[in-house]
Parts: C-alpha cells; sequence; structure tokens
C-alpha cells in the first residue's frame, strides 16, 4: 500500500542515548528543498510539571513519538527520559495507529520531567497512500467535538462550493480561503476553542486554523484529518489537515494529500508527523491524572532540526548523490 523507502541507515539505528543528544544540526534555510530526495531530523521536547506539594499515582499520557512508518516518513531512534524513578513506560496504539506512551509514577515529590530524543527521516517519493476505505471513514467525514458547524461555516462552505467540486481545487480554494480570513494571534484561543468559535474570532493559532479547515472539508464532503506535528523554524508544535482523496486510477487506494491553512500552502518535507485524529482532543501531545489536591504549573521547551540532507542526483551527473550532514 504504501510506497517502498530505501534501507534503512544503520548507522542512525546504532546511535546511543548520549550520541543521539549530541547530534548536530545544519541551517535548514540554506538548503536547496527543491533537489532534496532524503532528510533526516532530531526532534527534543521536554515537559516540565511542578506541583506545590507531593501527588501520588500519576498516569501520565505522551503522544509524541511519531509512527514507525507514516508514508513517506519513518522513525529511526528515540529515547525518553524521566526524572523521577521508580516510573514505568508502555508503548500503545490508539484507534488512529498513534504511538501513546503511557507512564506511570507512584510518588512526585514536587516536580517531574519527561523529556523525548527522537530521529526521523522523510523521503520526497510522493503523497502517503492509504486504503480507499478511508475515503468512507465516517470519523474524517462527520463533524467532531472541535469543528461543530455553526450558520457561518455552512454559508462560507456553500459559496465555496459553487466555484466547482473537483476535490483538489475544491481543497485548495478551503486552505486559501482560511489563510486569508484569519489572523495568526497568540493568546486569543486556546486547545478547547471550537472552529465557529475561532472564526467568529477571526484570529487564532494554527489548531484553530486547522479546525477551520477540517469543519468546511467535511461541510464539503471532503473526509479530512487532523494533523499534529513539527515544522522546521516554529517555536511550538504546529498542526494542518490531511485532505483524503482518490487515487488516481486505483479505487482500492486513497491518497493524503496535507494543507497547511496557517501558511496557506502544501505541506512540504519541512513538516514532520506526530499523530492524526478528527481534532486537537484526539491528538493532545501531554495528559494525565494523578492523587492530590491542588494543581500542577506544565512548561515545556521543544526544538526540531535538520540534522542530515541528501540530494537527488541530477539527472545528467554521473557522481554519486550529494549526503550533507550537519
Amino acid at each position: 500500500m504504501q510506497e517502498r523507502l530505501p534501507r534503512i541507515d544503520a548507522s542512525i539505528v546504532a546511535l546511543g542515548a548520549s550520541q543521539i543528544k549530541s547530534l548536530g544540526l545544519l541551517d535548514h534555510a540554506e538548503i536547496d528543498w527543491g533537489r532534496v530526495h532524503r532528510s533526516v531530523y532530531l526532534i527534543h521536547q521536554n515537559f516540565h510539571y511542578e506541583y506545590p506539594g507531593p501527588i501520588a499515582d500519576l498516569n501520565h499520557h505522551l503522544v509524541v513519538l511519531p509512527p514507525k512508518r507514516h508514508g513517506d516518513q519513518r522513525r529511526l531512534r528515540h529515547q525518553l527520559d524521566v526524572s523521577v524513578s521508580p516510573a514505568t513506560v508502555a508503548k500503545r496504539r490508539d484507534a488512529f495507529g498513534n504511538v501513546v506512551l503511557d507512564l506511570r509514577v507512584p510518588y512526585v515529590e514536587t516536580a517531574i520531567d519527561f523529556e523525548a530524543w527522537i530521529v526521523v527521516e522523510r523521503f520526497a517519493v510522493g503523497p502517503n497512500r492509504l486504503p480507499g476505505s478511508a475515503l468512507a471513514d465516517r470519523r474524517y467525514l462527520d463533524p467532531s467535538p472541535l469543528t461543530q458547524p455553526d450558520e457561518a461555516l455552512r454559508a462560507v462552505a456553500t459559496s465555496l462550493r459553487m466555484a466547482g467540486e473537483e476535490p483538489v481545487p475544491l481543497a485548495r480554494r478551503i486552505n486559501r480561503w482560511v489563510f486569508e480570513t484569519m489572523t495568526y494571534a497568540a493568546g486569543v484561543t486556546s486547545v478547547e476553542t471550537t472552529a465557529a468559535e475561532a472564526l467568529a474570532l477571526s484570529r487564532g493559532v494554527c489548531q484553530d486554523y486547522a479546525h477551520i479547515m477540517l469543519a468546511l472539508c467535511r461541510l464539503c464532503e471532503l473526509p479530512a484529518r487532523y494533523v499534529s506535528g513539527h515544522l522546521l523554524g516554529e517555536g511550538g508544535t504546529h498542526a494542518w489537515v490531511d485532505v483524503l482523496l482518490p487515487a488516481a486510477g486505483d479505487p482500492s487506494q486513497a491518497i493524503a494529500v496535507a494543507f497547511d491553512p496557517t501558511h496557506g500552502r502544501e505541506v512540504s518535507l519541512s513538516y514532520v508527523t506526530v499523530a492524526v485524529g478528527r481534532d486537537y482532543r484526539d491528538v493532545a501531545p501531554t495528559s494525565g491524572s494523578y492523587k492530590a489536591s491542588y494543581k500542577g504549573q506544565l512548561s515545556s521547551q521543544r526544538r526540531v532540526g535538520l540534522t542530515a540532507v541528501q540530494y537527488a542526483r541530477p539527472r545528467r551527473s554521473l557522481p554519486a548523490a550529494n549526503f550533507e550532514t550537519a
């Protein structure tokens, strides 16, 4: 179903924990992305929780680890450090195929850190292919809790469809409309803000842009899913939209065409996918529960960098592909 990728780079898989953490980074702004065939990324995330006093029976969930394989993307290596012991970590897949790390910590004095180091690679081999049944998956066609439409969204969807209902041009119009209508503004919305509420404000952040695009796609009968991940050059996790379309000439397959309404463009190799779902609630990176009468305070840090690129061979050139590392 998916494109076959080249053999895994054994040198990266064999890296020890200290070697992963010391990988050098390239300046992604200096890369000729139009020629890149393969790119390797280092993701570093830290979640720091502080509490007014001791807590017990911490049950925490992290959705920070990309799947082993997602379209042209492959996870090569990862390391998770927990600052408090004893701690147990179990890995599972949710209903969308996302990797969920379930952590159990019996006792925390006042603070705990979850620190993840992840190495992934991507290849320029075309869109992510899915079974054709994904096109009829009601999870991506029906409104979700954060994408319930109101009359304003319905009116916009009707207007956008009047220009034509061919799936790809329609998805592009929706993406462009959201980009041109919304103004990026942090601190105006929260992770619980719905698409309708964000549109009424005409302001928000990437998750709001994605929720509005999802609501419009589903109103236009285009199956679409929320994507959580990373974008080179951004300071936090990023969100965009996969629109699921029939694969040309093969009714047994679908393709996921990724759009970033926050930037008004289609997604490129500079994006790394972590998880997919109906909306933000399905892919929240950190959540959990514990026993105590007070709330904790979360602070987080994130760094995503390019650690290696491989350029495709020029069509009329004999030398081997150029491989550049930090």
